[in-house]
């Protein structure tokens, strides 16, 4: 819908809208979109082309049009079809859902796994069945709306804590006593890293369940992609580990990785699980496939790691604060969306795309473009996209951000030491 529809639908209110939600809609498009982005949508810019550089998709390993991948899938469309569309709770005995349920706990390090509709669903289920009204839920204040949306749903208190900030969390432990401790393994606003050892060490000391959202991290990090959980040799101590399969698988999926025990628990107790359809089998063929992929071929995560590192000290030469990047997501942190705007629209004049994050996903005023760094970036790609960015740092006034000014600040802190 354009502004200047929205007016004459308003003019004339012909939909009958209450009073209450007419106020929200008029925020939307009267405050934001017409003032906040000055008429232009924040996320609806010009359409990249053919030669353009993409750095919008989670595809982090670059295997979203794999051959073996689209073969697996349209084998299991011409021999299943779609299927029986039904709850995944009338599955048993032994099916392509449940053996691929028992790889992915292996891979990860867990004795059993549960597939659901989307990573939103396992980590909004999860908390359903693990939180409840009275039980604190402490929270990474960034972490992912769905582990948020599942404190609220099991009706159990949001205890948040400064991002990766221990010293904080351990305060609010001492306060509150044992819960639920949620973090993310990498940040997906801005790339950082989770302190995990020192989280798990935390919860085990406080009497605290342990959720880590592995999204961002699984088929990435840890031997054979298995995960951070992994990597650090941590699997007998998180509790509960949750990852979304439209990243670096890919797919369209998320997992809860569990006790065995707790599977049929889950199954009948988390919403989610109960009145969602099961996945369909053309969607379980492709991702045993991709899981298969994933675990031989190494050199996608070595190319990754290998273009983030590149992009990372190459913008961080320029001036850009990227130090929170620790991983393939690395931010441009803008500040106020006016801002982020006009940083998305000069690199799109120079054919690069990337992902605006703003509110309700970061901050009023930390704003930011996000850039997912994947497996198939040559070096001349990255080598363009650092050349934009040098070229655009007077016109997007990088020098005024906040962000750059806390680098700065940092810097000069550190000279001084010295």
């Amino acid at each position: 819908m354009s502004l200047d529809l929205y007016d004459l639908k308003r003019s004339g209110n012909p939909d009958r809208m209450p009073e209450f939600l007419r106020r929200r809609m008029d925020h939307f498009y009267l405050q934001r979109w017409r003032k906040d982005w000055r008429g232009r949508h924040i996320m609806r810019g010009a359409m990249p082309g053919k030669n353009s550089i993409q750095l919008v998709s989670n595809d982090y390993l670059a295997l979203a049009n794999h051959p073996e991948i689209i073969s697996a899938q349209v084998e299991s469309l011409q021999s299943s079809g779609q299927g029986v569309l039904m709850s995944a709770i009338f599955l048993h005995g032994d099916n392509p859902q449940a053996r691929l349920e028992d790889d992915l706990a292996d891979y990860a390090g867990f004795s059993g796994a549960v597939l659901c509709q989307s990573g939103y669903a396992a980590n909004t289920g999860l908390l359903q069945a693990i939180a409840s009204e009275g039980v604190p839920v402490y929270i990474d204040m960034i972490a992912h709306a769905s582990l948020w949306e599942g404190v609220h749903s099991a009706g159990a208190t949001a205890r948040p804590f400064r991002h990766n900030d221990l010293q904080h969390l351990e305060r609010q432990l001492v306060r509150y006593g044992p819960g639920v401790l949620c973090v993310d393994s990498i940040y997906s606003t801005n790339g950082s890293l989770c302190p995990l050892g020192e989280m798990v060490e935390l919860a085990r000391e406080y009497g605290c369940l342990i959720v880590v959202d592995e999204s961002h991290s699984l088929g990435v990090l840890g031997p054979n992609g298995g995960g951070l959980v992994r990597e650090l040799g941590l699997e007998s101590k998180v509790d509960f580990m949750t990852a979304s399969l439209a990243k670096a698988f890919a797919g369209r999926a998320g997992v809860v990785l569990c006790p065995k025990d707790f599977v049929d628990y889950f199954c009948f107790t988390s919403r989610p699980a109960i009145f969602s359809s099961c996945l369909l089998p053309h969607e379980i063929a492709g991702m045993a496939k991709t899981l298969e992929i994933i675990r031989r071929d190494q050199w996608r995560r070595d190319a990754l790691m290998c273009n983030a590192r590149m992009l990372r000290e190459g913008l961080d030469e320029l001036g850009y604060n990227v130090d929170e990047s620790q991983s393939q997501i690395i931010a441009l942190e803008a500040g106020f969306e006016a801002d982020t705007q006009r940083l998305r629209e000069a690199l799109e004049e120079r054919d690069i795309f990337a992902s605006v994050f703003c509110a309700p996903a970061t901050g009023a005023k930390r704003s930011l473009l996000r850039l997912s760094v994947h497996a198939a970036l040559g070096t001349d790609e990255i080598r363009r996209i650092l050349d934009a960015c040098a070229d655009i740092r007077e016109e997007t006034a990088m020098e005024s951000w906040p962000s750059t000014k806390r680098k700065q600040q940092r810097e000069a802190a550190i000279r001084v030491a010295i």
